[in-house]
């Protein structure tokens, strides 16, 4: 049953949490928006369109992607596959937006496939991820051959595929692309390799319980085209420094000196049956200052949280913070770091 309460998926989901971070788990991430570029002038394109540092081969980073005005257009991760050969994925609501980006500021030199559904993919997340991603393949994926954030063509259960080591969980975790010939395939032996192990699928509710108690932002809430890149925290991903004028450089350097006029914060609420979904008022000492973007009850934690912007003047409040829920004001503390694994050693370990 659907409410603006804590419906009947809410212990679905908590299994579903419990079995990421106790053990493994499997979901299907095809949704997503997906390209990929090639060419002789594709690493010098990607410079311009991005913001970030362009990665060697063989490894992925965050790729924030900015409009004229220096605010955020896009919110994508980048894998260098070869020195002329790219993959991009994003969210999969904005494939038409972004494909529509990059065509309006094409290059002749770079050939651009929208692969849609000529592309799926599986992740898998968890503390025992990697022992279910040995069993499948001869590529030594141990933390010390493939490190956090690198990117890789392999063979998983004899199946070519592109596996990355990230995952949105915050979790050790592998994102695994391949042709839609071999996902059925690629599926069941993953299910099989995993069975010792409690394998159990998760999807979007316990996605995104996962990434709040990790701080991390999503496409369309705490990423629009309204904010910044130091606004959003997102600045640590901007190359300010690098030797090309990339889209949006002038004003993130100007939005660096001046501080912008939002800051994105965490909170951890003190709910009791409901959380908050987006556009709650957020208080301090008795005013409306700001507004919720996004928020959800953090499984793994078993703790309400908020994601929501701020006037930059106010971050340095510790008390008298409170969100408005169903009419009540609920006492509400910034998280300034993650309340799971604050120095990330589960993802990078």
């Amino acid at each position: 049953m659907f409410s603006w309460r804590r419906s009947t998926d809410f212990d679905h989901v908590k299994s579903e949490v419990a079995a990421v971070r106790q053990s493994v788990g499997m979901m299907e991430i095809s949704g997503f928006s997906k390209f990929m570029v090639r060419g002789a002038g594709a690493r010098g394109w990607l410079d311009k369109v991005l913001a970030c540092k362009i990665p060697n081969v063989g490894r992925m980073t965050l790729a924030p992607m900015l409009k004229e005005d220096g605010k955020l257009i896009g919110d994508l991760s980048l894998a260098t596959l070869a020195e002329d050969e790219f993959f991009l994925a994003g969210s999969g609501m904005a494939e038409v937006y972004y494909a529509r980006w990059f065509e309006q500021h094409m290059d002749p030199d770079v050939e651009l496939e929208v692969t849609g559904l000529g592309l799926v993919g599986l992740s898998i997340a968890g503390p025992n991820a990697r022992k279910v991603l040995e069993k499948l393949t001869h590529t030594d994926v141990s933390n010390g051959a493939f490190r956090f954030m690198a990117v890789q063509r392999m063979e998983v259960g004899m199946a070519p595929c592109i596996v990355g080591r990230v995952s949105f969980t915050g979790d050790l975790g592998y994102e695994i692309w391949m042709k839609p010939e071999y996902q059925r395939h690629v599926f069941e032996q993953l299910l099989a390799a995993g069975e010792e192990f409690g394998i159990k699928m998760f999807g979007l509710r316990a996605l995104n319980a996962m990434r709040l108690e990790k701080n991390f932002g999503g496409w369309a809430r705490e990423f629009r085209p309204l904010y910044g890149p130091l606004e959003a925290a997102l600045d640590r991903f901007v190359a300010y420094e690098k030797d090309v004028d990339f889209i949006g450089k002038k004003a993130a350097l100007a939005e660096r000196a001046n501080g912008g006029s939002v800051r994105l914060k965490a909170f951890r609420l003190a709910a009791k049956d409901a959380d908050v979904i987006g556009d709650e008022p957020i208080w301090l000492n008795g005013n409306v200052v700001g507004w919720v973007v996004s928020g959800g009850y953090a499984h793994g934690s078993e703790t309400s949280m908020a994601m929501g912007y701020i006037p930059k003047e106010h971050e340095g409040a510790e008390a008298g913070w409170e969100i408005e829920l169903l009419g009540e004001r609920l006492a509400a503390e910034v998280q300034h770091a993650p309340i799971w694994d604050a120095n990330a050693s589960r993802m990078r370990g």
